[in-house]
């Protein structure tokens, strides 16, 4: 099941506070401006700084 739209609309990158969104094969969480990756794992987003993936 993916992430509900409900919730993507109230997740915010906790190091810039921008908009994140969903990537193409669901498994993560993309902030743009900080060009991070938040990985999904069990359904559940993780949305920790140190968890990221640098996008390069």
């Amino acid at each position: 099941m993916p992430i509900s739209q409900d919730l993507l609309e109230i997740l915010a990158c906790p190091k810039c506070k921008g908009e994140i969104h969903l990537n193409d094969a669901q498994d993560g969480l993309i902030c743009d401006a900080c060009r991070l990756r938040y990985p999904i794992r069990e359904e559940i987003p993780i949305m920790l700084i140190e968890e990221a993936e640098s996008l390069g």
